[in-house]
This record gives structure tokens, sequence and C-alpha cells, in this order.
């Protein structure tokens, strides 16, 4: 029987929901014991993620059909307010712009944003947005278990957590737009469910790199 798009997009990302012992800094976090150091060098690598990744989508949203295009654009505001909230955090962590300047960035971190530059380019649009919805989901999971353990063990404030709070939040909008572009491309034939698995897959090993890499950092 012919899965419906909302279907299609519980059962990708149900399949494709991390092990839970493949992060070991969140739950670090969530205990209070990750060293303040760790949770700058996150603030760091998030800000060459979140431009990175607003361009991607961008770029998405230029070669999509109407549909996915709103669905990219949606992304990218989102990346545009997430950057902002960002930098309360990184004040925070105790950052400055000599330190930020002199910062060497991960390659374990910045492969994910690697990544979406490349299906930016290379992949069928509607096979980006079932894969990039599919990963959203564990990473809301981390931001909302981060955003609590910075209030209950760094006494961090609202405002400074503000950029997890974000996307912790869900998005009724942005899954409607996601069902409506993926519906779309399951009408029309565009839509290649091996493949978009393929990336959806991808961008899940890259997001376990990118918590390894922080960790191994501390």
């Amino acid at each position: 029987m012919t899965r419906t798009a909302r279907e299609l997009l519980e059962t990708t990302t149900g399949e494709l929901a991390p092990d839970p012992g493949s992060n070991p800094l969140v739950p670090l976090i969530a205990r209070g014991e990750a060293d303040r150091a760790v949770l700058a060098a996150l603030a760091l690598e998030q800000r060459r993620v979140i431009p990175a990744d607003r361009r991607a989508f961008l770029h998405l949203a230029e070669r999509a059909d109407p549909e996915s295009a709103a669905y990219f654009t949606a992304l990218a505001e989102g990346e545009t307010l997430a950057a902002e909230h960002l930098e309360a955090f990184t004040a925070a962590c105790g950052v400055d712009e000599t330190r930020a300047n002199a910062y060497a960035p991960l390659p374990g971190c910045q492969s994910y944003p690697a990544y979406v530059a490349w299906l930016a380019l290379n992949a069928n649009p509607s096979d980006a947005v079932l894969a990039l919805t599919a990963n959203f989901s564990a990473w809301g999971g981390y931001c909302a278990t981060i955003a609590k353990a910075l209030r209950t063990h760094y006494g961090f404030t609202d405002g400074s957590c503000a950029f997890f709070d974000f996307f912790a939040e869900p998005s009724p909008d942005l899954d409607r737009m996601a069902t409506e572009a993926v519906r779309t491309a399951l009408d029309e034939g565009r839509l290649d469910e091996v493949r978009a698995h393929e990336h959806a897959r991808l961008l899940q090993e890259y997001e376990a790199m990118f918590w390894t890499a922080l960790a191994r950092h501390a």
C-alpha cells in the first residue's frame, strides 16, 4: 500500500532515530559534568554551522518546486533568528570576538554543514526535504536537554538559553510545509525514497560526528 506523506516522514524519522549511546556529550551536559570550555566550543562551532546552513537552504529554495521552496525558505529564516539567539549563548560562555576569531573549528563538527552544502548543490530538493526533516527530530531533542541543563546546572539565563529553546520547540507550520512538500513530490513522482533515506542516514552520522568531536575536544 502506498504510504502518505505524513506516514513516510514519521517512518523515516523513526527508522533513523539515533542510538541513545551515539551522543557522548549531551548526557554530560545534562548531568552538569561538561566543562564550560566545551560549551564555549559548542557555541563557536555553531557560529559557523548556522550561517552555512542558512546559505544552503536558500540555495535549495532557488532550485526547488514551490512547496519545497517554501519549506527551505522557512528554514533559512529560522537560521537567521537562531544566529541572533546564538550571540547571547556565546557571550554567556565568556567568548569575545578575539577568542572567536582565534578558534580553529573541528573537522568532525563541520562535516555536517559541509554535507548540507553538498545537498544544496547535488540533491533532489524533494529528497532533501525528507532527509532534513528526519534529522531535525534528533537535533530538537538534544537542544531541549541542553536548554534544561544550562538553567539547572550552569546558571544560564533564559536569554542565553534562547538558541536551544528555539530549536527545541515544535514547529507545526514547518511540519505542515514539510508534509505538503513531500506530498506534492510523491504525487508528481519526484521523490526517490531510497536516495532520501541515504541522505537522511548520512545526516544522522554527521550529527553524531559533531557531538563526538566536541566530546573529544573536552
